[in-house]
Parts: structure tokens; C-alpha cells; sequence
């Protein structure tokens, strides 16, 4: 049976049930759910006869679905979840019924007899112990190069018919769905491609257990071939080979073989650690090898899980269903989530009052590696997000006020690797490596600038070139680029203007070059600074305050005079006052009349922004300085 609200609400105290003028104290009393049997309520119900079963004034069951985000008329039809949770908020205990072929859980067990919602003494945050793991399912992600047959292969594997238009065994996607091999369960995310794969790794998101790159038989390595094994090697996620198409008359493995160790993917038959499975997704062949595989995968990585502590997991899929309000799709990564757990995912939050597995049946709770949909959330989440189960309301709502407060926060700085500041985040106890994603306009540029830069890693600090094509820089290339902190470099190439948006939006660096040299120059300068060497610094000029500047509500723009030397934009500040150094600080922005210019010299006047600092009076001195920086093998 249904947990009770017991009839009341924190905020007015105890309610009575509402009802109509006519009914009497006697009907009342039948209405009261302290006195009466918890109310049946069938499968769907319109509002007017929900608001009947209640005696409530139906405008009382509108409120209350607005409140959940559910906009819904008096003859509109809802689901028998959403009409518990409006007759719980209005007082009433509903009786919880079982259909035909009992609720499961996600994992196909029946459901425990646990109350509902009871919360687990597991610490949140805290490191599970070791005697609580338990084997898990894998998580696969299938990636590869367009038409090569990747939502054919899943399709073939889930025995489904997605490909044809979504008719046929499945229900409803919900964004996940399991296979069992073996007796062991296997969780594929039904969005093939990197693109998607990278956007949930990008919002801080790590799914994916095991890699399935796609390559045709017959098309051998392309392009996207690539770069959905450089997507999978950024995130370290191992690698399966699904030589799809292999029925076909000219198919043509070795050739496949051949262009994989070009890329540097080597598969076990020519001495390599990349196994390689042949398949036909049409024929239905190869199938059981490639389950066998991913098993095989997923036993060398141990994967565990803790089921008894409270889940933590990753949004999938999100949208606004008309009928349900949001709707969300979580993948259960360690934990139990249970109906009646208060969640909070990303910036927002809610208890929930339904799962539903990937056939659209209602289950009781969804284990380590489970996918659900989760109905109760206040806010349609974004994919990606992160799923977290806490103690309360209360809690859930400060986690996402202090969300809500860091985000707004770092919309204001860029978050983001930059040549200019890599030396400062080595500093901060950052790896000491320099990721690039490298766009060329054409394959002989691309040889002579992967050689040349191969060139400048050393043994302290590495460069890792994470992707490199010929082409323009697409939004491919940024998402990669924002999930792996990396930066673009991109040589006599454009940038489309796509990619351009989502660079400022993502807060990733990318650099335009058409001279050789000056490229190697910029990427040699920075890996100097990644090893942390001598600084010697230099006194590149100052400047008096004449005049401040508010821009905003708390930032101030500083207008200087270059009193001797030269202002250099992203050198170092030191403001004196009074003899005294009261401000060290970085020059962010530097500006001549209304141009950002890079330096400003002597008798000049200008705009000075400091990176962190807007406690700058008139008469101030801003003394620039620079510091070069020499590496130990140079001395």
C-alpha cells in the first residue's frame, strides 16, 4: 500500500479534503482518508471524474497538475501515477495496485517489500566499501562513419525494428535498452554517434564503459571512422571493432585492417590490443561473437557497482510530455532508485512518483547499470546531467540554488584551456599535458604539422593531438574540444559559424594560423610554461589611474595613462597605492578609444581590466610586467 500524506501540508497545517456545498457531514466523513479505505484509482482518469471520485471541485485538480508542469482541461485523460500524486496532495492515501504480471524492477526481479522511497544509510558522497560491490552490466556506446550500419547493428541486437521507423517490439525509446547474453545483461545507449557520446562527456557525464565503432566492410575507414576513434580514446573508454556489411560481395576486410593500424588502431589479428568482431547487421551475423566480446571487454575492466546505496546516475534523454509533465530518461551508474526518492539532477529537482523501464512497464526501482524513466522532476533536465539521490526537499532545493549560483558564476569566466593560461593551471596541480584537436585545409598541411609538432613534446610534458582532419573546424571539433579541455588549432581553415557560436559558448580556444612557424611557436612557448621553468621577469611599463569606469553592476574599466614603457593585454598587474602594493593581478582586457588592442604604449591613453580586481581609485599606478619564461634544457 501507498505510503499516506496523512492529510496534511506543511505550509497551512492539517486540511480537510475539499468537497461540494452538497456534500453532507456524513459524506464527509466517508471522504475523510483518516476514516475511509485508501481510494482504487484505475489505470486513466479524466479530470472531471477524478475530481467526482474525491469530491473535489475540478478547477482544485487543474491547480494541482499545473503545479507539476501538466496544463490539462476538465475532460483530459491522465495516467493513474499522475492522478496518486494530485489525490496525495489534496490528502488522500491511494491504494497501490499490481496489474497482471506483477511490478519488477529494472533488473527483472520482483519488487522488494521495502517501503517505498526508504532512504539507505549510505553516505551520499562517501567511498563504497569494498565488500558492498557487486558486479555490474556493461554500458555500450555504438559510434562510426554515416550509413555504415550503426543503428541497423543495434537494431539487429535488440531484435527491433527501430531502423524502419520505430514500429515493432519497442513501446516507447526511452534513450537505453538492455540485451541479455548468457544470462548476463548488456545496456546499449540508443543514440549512436560521437556527437552525442562527446555532448554528455562535455557536461561532465562519463557513461559509457565500452566503445563500438562501426566500420563497413565494404567502405573501409572514413572519415567519421576517425574521429569516433579519437572520441573514444579522448574519453579512455576501450574499443570493439564491428566490421559490419561482411555478407557483402565486396567486402573487404584487409583493407578495413589495413586503415585501422594507419590510424593507429592495430586489432589482435596483426599483433594489436583492438579486438575485431566480423557482423552482418542485415544477415543477423556475427551477433553472439560481439556479445561474447563485450562480455569478455567488460570482465577485464571489473566492473561494480554498490546497489544498496542511494543512486547516482546520468540523464539520457529529457523532454516535456503533454500528459506527464517532464520526462527523463536515467541510466543508474552505482545505487538503487527507488519510487519515492527525492532526486536532484543538474538544476533541478523532484520525487519520484513513477519508473518505467525500456517496454513502458511500470517498475519499482532500476539497480547499478539500469535505464528508467523517471516521472516527478520539476524541470525538464538536460542530457547528461548528473542524477543524485538525497535525504529530503530541503536539501535538494539548496543543491540546486547553489547549482543555479555556479553556473550564473561561470558564465562570467571561460573555464576553459587557453594557451595563455595553461601555465597557471599546471600551477594548480593540473596534468601536465597540452591537448590539441588539429584542422588543416588539406592532408599534406596535416602530415607536415602533426611531424613538426610531434617534435616539441619532451618527457615532462606531453602533446596529445586528440583529433586531426583536413577540413573546416566544425562543431564536432568544439565538443571534442570542450569535453577534453583541449584547444583547436586550425591552419588555412575556417572556422564555420556554427562552430564559431558554440566556441564562445563552450568557452574553448581556438586558434587561426596560415604560417607554420608561428604555430610551432605558440604550442613550443606553451609546453616551455608546462615545464615549469625559470621565470625571469621584466618591467614592461606603468600607467596612472586618471579616471574610473563602471561597467555592469560591479565591474570597472580603469582609464590610464602609459606613463613609461608599454601596457601588455595578459600581462601581470601590480597596483601601487600610496608607495604600498595593495593589488597583484592579470590585465584582461586592454583598450585603445574603442578597440581591444594588445599593447598601449608610452603617452598613450587607455582602458585597463583587470581579471579579478575592481578596487581601483584615481591616482593608482598599474605596473605591467611580463615574465620570461626559460626552460631547464635551455639553461
Amino acid at each position: 500500500m501507498a505510503k499516506s500524506r496523512s492529510g496534511t501540508r506543511g505550509r497551512r497545517g492539517p486540511r480537510k479534503p475539499l468537497r461540494r456545498d452538497a456534500v453532507s457531514q456524513a459524506a464527509a466523513a466517508v471522504l475523510d482518508p483518516r476514516v475511509r479505505a485508501a481510494i482504487e484509482l484505475p489505470s486513466s482518469i479524466t479530470v472531471k471524474d477524478l475530481a467526482d471520485l474525491l469530491g473535489v471541485n475540478p478547477a482544485d485538480i487543474i491547480r494541482e497538475l499545473i503545479k507539476s508542469g501538466i496544463f490539462a482541461n476538465i475532460n483530459q485523460g491522465i495516467d493513474r501515477e499522475t492522478a496518486s500524486l494530485v489525490a496525495e496532495e489534496l490528502g488522500y492515501e491511494v491504494a497501490e495496485t499490481v496489474p497482471a504480471g506483477a511490478a519488477t524492477s529494472a533488473d527483472g526481479t520482483p519488487g522488494d517489500t521495502a517501503p517505498v522511497g526508504a532512504a539507505t544509510k549510505e553516505q551520499l558522497f562517501e567511498e563504497d566499501d569494498a565488500s558492498l560491490l557487486q558486479p555490474r552490466a556493461p554500458i555500450v556506446t555504438v559510434m562510426g562513419h554515416v550509413d555504415h550500419g550503426k543503428t541497423s547493428l543495434l537494431d539487429a541486437i535488440r531484435t527491433t525494428k527501430v531502423a524502419a521507423g520505430e514500429r515493432g517490439g519497442i513501446t516507447q525509446h526511452i534513450g537505453a535498452s538492455e540485451v541479455v547474453k548468457d544470462g548476463r545483461r548488456i545496456v546499449f545507449l540508443d543514440t549512436p554517434g560521437h556527437e552525442a557520446f562527446t555532448a554528455m562527456r562535455a557536461r561532465g557525464a562519463k557513461v559509457t564503459d565500452i566503445a563500438i565503432v562501426v566500420v563497413a566492410a565494404d567502405d573501409g575507414v572514413m572519415p567519421q571512422t576517425l574521429e569516433a576513434i579519437d572520441h573514444a580514446r579522448a574519453a579512455k573508454v576501450p574499443i570493439i571493432i564491428a566490421l559490419n556489411k561482411i555478407d557483402k560481395p565486396d567486402a573487404n576486410p584487409d583493407r578495413v585492417k589495413n586503415g585501422l593500424a594507419e590510424a593507429g588502431v592495430v586489432v589482435e589479428e596483426y599483433g594489436g590490443d583492438v579486438p575485431m568482431v566480423a557482423v552482418s547487421a542485415k544477415a543477423r551475423l556475427g551477433l553472439d561473437e560481439l556479445l561474447e566480446m563485450i562480455n569478455l571487454v567488460a570482465d577485464l575492466q571489473d566492473l561494480k557497482a554498490n546497489p544498496k546505496r542511494p543512486a547516482i546516475g546520468t540523464i539520457v534523454e529529457a523532454a516535456l510530455d503533454k500528459g506527464r509533465g517532464p520526462v527523463a530518461t536515467a541510466l543508474v551508474q552505482t545505487g538503487t532508485l527507488r519510487v519515492g526518492d527525492v532526486i536532484v539532477v543538474g538544476e533541478t529537482y523532484g520525487k519520484v512518483r513513477a519508473l518505467e523501464n525500456e517496454l513502458g512497464k511500470r517498475i519499482t526501482k532500476a539497480g547499478p547499470s539500469s535505464p528508467a524513466v523517471v516521472l516527478g522532476l520539476a524541470d525538464v533536465p538536460q542530457a547528461g546531467d548528473i542524477l543524485r539521490v538525497v535525504a529530503d526537499e530541503k536539501i535538494a532545493r539548496s543543491m540546486v540554488e547553489e547549482r543555479k549560483a555556479a553556473s550564473a558564476a561561470r558564465t562570467e569566466g571561460s573555464g576553459r584551456a587557453t594557451l595563455e593560461d595553461l601555465y597557471a593551471q599546471i600551477q594548480a596541480g593540473q596534468t601536465k599535458e597540452l591537448r590539441i584537436i588539429l584542422k588543416t585545409d588539406v592532408s599534406g598541411s596535416l602530415g607536415a604539422i602533426t611531424h613538426a609538432l610531434q617534435q616539441l613534446s619532451t618527457d615532462e610534458v606531453r602533446l596529445n593531438v586528440l583529433h586531426e582532419a583536413a577540413g573546416d573546424v566544425t562543431d564536432n571539433d568544439i565538443m571534442l574540444a570542450a569535453a577534453s579541455n583541449a584547444i583547436v588549432v586550425a591552419f588555412n581553415t575556417k572556422v564555420t559559424d556554427t562552430a564559431r557560436r558554440s566556441a564562445e559558448s563552450e568557452k574553448v580556444d581556438v586558434r587561426q594560423y596560415d604560417i607554420i612557424y608561428k604555430l610551432t611557436d605558440d604550442i613550443s612557448a606553451a609546453l616551455r610554461g608546462l615545464l615549469e621553468p625559470e621565470q625571469v621577469e621584466t618591467i614592461e611599463g606603468r600607467a596612472e589611474v586618471r579616471k574610473i569606469f563602471k561597467v555592469g553592476k560591479v565591474a570597472v574599466i580603469a582609464g590610464c595613462y602609459v606613463t613609461d614603457g608599454r601596457i601588455v593585454r595578459g600581462g601581470g598587474a601590480r597596483v601601487w597605492r600610496g608607495g604600498k602594493i595593495i593589488i597583484t593581478d592579470r590585465i584582461e582586457s586592454l583598450r585603445r578609444m574603442k578597440d581591444d588592442v594588445r599593447e598601449v604604449a608610452t603617452t598613450f591613453e587607455c582602458g585597463i581590466g583587470l581579471a579579478g580586481s575592481n578596487d581601483l581609485i584615481e591616482g593608482d599606478v598599474v605596473e605591467c610586467f611580463t615574465q620570461k619564461m626559460v626552460s631547464r634544457a635551455a639553461g
